[in-house]
């Protein structure tokens, strides 16, 4: 079985390693009101700066693996994601966030391998 690590939470609960890089990504929130002029110029109205966008990619991982990751993720609009800063990776942070864009292919049904667990956590 992977090792669990605590750089990243759900709710307090520890997540499995990727195996496979994590990225991040940081992106601006403008309102619905921001955008061009008839000259062209840009006229941007920032809601929020920063959000984070996680995304964890395991490319094999066992059923008792799944299930476990599975549980982490609650049938509520939104979890709080323990990470590390943005501003200082020694530090740990949680922000409320949600997961989009999540899949997975089943590799051996006789076996319970699946591959490609694909998952994005999203700052709300």
């Amino acid at each position: 079985m992977r090792t669990l690590t605590d750089l990243f939470t759900i709710n307090g609960k520890p997540m499995f390693a990727p195996d496979e890089e994590i990225e991040v990504k940081y992106n601006d929130l403008d309102a619905s009101d921001s955008g061009r002029d008839e000259s062209g110029y840009m006229h941007r109205i920032v809601v929020r700066y920063k959000l984070g966008t996680w995304s964890f990619v395991y490319s094999n991982i066992s059923e008792e693996e799944r299930m476990y990751m599975e549980s982490l993720f609650p049938d509520e609009p939104d979890f709080i994601f323990g990470h590390p800063s943005r501003l200082d990776p020694s530090v740990q942070e949680e922000t409320t966030c949600y997961r989009s864009n999540y899949g997975i292919a089943w590799k051996s049904a006789g076996m319970d391998i699946w591959k490609n667990y694909k998952f994005n956590i999203i700052e709300c």
